[in-house]
């Protein structure tokens, strides 16, 4: 691995670390693709510079940078779902 992916890489790292929460604009060439909207938590980056995820649907299918579309939530948005959630396990 040269220099310069290994700086790619921490920057990715950086940029995305464990815990940031994304949602999916749209997943590229994939077969099984995660369904656009769906949100995910980051569980890190590995080596290749994909973003190990944990869906919200149960799925774990990674990110690749650059081809696939996603954004990061707003802490607004975090707190809200947070929000929900706390709100179906209390009525469960």
């Amino acid at each position: 691995m040269t220099s310069l992916e290994r700086q790619k890489i921490a920057q990715t790292q950086l940029n995305y670390p464990p815990g940031t929460r994304l949602e999916l604009i749209a997943m590229g060439d994939d077969p099984h693709p995660i369904e656009a909207g769906t949100r995910g938590t980051i569980l890190g980056v590995d080596d290749a510079e994909q973003i190990l995820m944990r869906w919200d649907n149960g799925r774990s299918l990674s990110l690749i940078p650059g081809e696939d579309s996603f954004r990061k939530l707003a802490m607004e948005e975090v707190a809200a779902d947070e929000d929900e959630e706390m709100g179906v396990e209390m009525r469960l």
